[in-house]
């Protein structure tokens, strides 16, 4: 009979400790779901600040030279990610792509003049700076005319910013219910242990020796939870590529390495403090309490 009961309430702790666990790593998944979220918003904006064009025109009677000359230097500015150069012919191609018909033909010269498509790094593709870079650049005496988007940069910005914002708040309210979701679960799962807890403490046992065992668990606990999340993340990723394959240009697994252990790393620490703080409430209570 005592054999029967050992091995129900022994079946009863298991069935308590991998709900907890799939709990922890339910909460964690969302946790790092929204992780990944930031990291991609966090690269497109980075990917369409970069991918904006400030166009340099220059005079018909300027030299090749003169204008690879500044190329170089362009690309070597700290500001500019990359430079492109335009020939007069490649120009012509472009337009009589766009038009579908060569309109050289029709006026027997190439009026269009030479040009470099100018992309800046993202943390200095605003108007401010594309303003300053503009000024700088017309200086020269080969420059013609620059040319850039100014409304859509600024628009651009000024949504990337406030859907940063949102998310971001989202994040830090979901990061707080998380906890909350985790530190109860546990409180539940060490709930049912409180009349081991207060008999090893009527034996004698200090509350370090109580502890132990416990937080051991708990940290164990968060690992896997901790672990499953990533699992399930990194299949959420692969079927996300596959369904929609430019998802690629916005990956960076360096970023979601770092997601991944945030993920592991939370687990670990909010599994153990909320297994610490629930093993001392219990350590505290009388003996006619636990019934309550």
């Amino acid at each position: 009979m005592e054999e029967f009961e050992a091995s129900e309430s022994a079946k009863k702790t298991k069935t308590i400790y991998i709900s907890t666990v799939f709990g922890i790593a339910m909460v964690l998944l969302m946790l790092g779901l929204l992780g990944l979220i930031l990291v991609h918003v966090d690269n497109l904006k980075r990917y369409i600040k970069e991918n904006m064009v400030v166009n340099v025109y220059f005079d018909a009677d300027a030299r090749d030279a003169d204008v690879l000359q500044l190329q170089k230097q362009l690309e070597a500015d700290p500001k500019v990610k990359q430079v492109q150069y335009v020939s007069k012919e490649l120009a012509a191609r472009n337009v009589q792509k766009d038009l579908g018909q060569d309109f050289t033909k029709f006026l027997g010269v190439n009026p269009l003049s030479q040009s470099l498509d100018v992309y800046m790094k993202a943390e200095f593709a605003d108007n401010a700076n594309l303003n300053a870079f503009k000024a700088q650049l017309s200086k020269n005496p080969l420059v013609k005319d620059i040319k850039y988007q100014e409304s859509l940069v600024e628009q651009i910005n000024k949504n990337i910013t406030s859907i940063s914002l949102v998310i971001l708040a989202f994040a830090g309210i979901f990061v707080i219910v998380s906890v909350a979701l985790i530190n109860n679960t546990i409180r539940l799962a060490i709930y049912s242990q409180r009349f081991l807890i207060k008999s090893m403490q009527l034996v004698g046992a200090t509350k370090g020796f109580i502890r132990k065992p416990f937080l051991l668990y708990g940290i164990w606990h968060g690992l896997l939870g901790g672990l499953i999340a990533v699992i399930i993340l990194l299949g959420t990723l692969y079927l996300a590529v596959q369904q929609i394959p430019d998802l690629v240009i916005l990956q960076n697994y360096a970023e979601f390495g770092v997601v991944f252990l945030c993920v592991i790393g939370l687990g670990i620490f909010i599994s153990g403090f909320s297994t610490y703080l629930a093993v001392n409430k219990f350590l505290r209570l009388k003996i006619y309490d636990l019934y309550r």
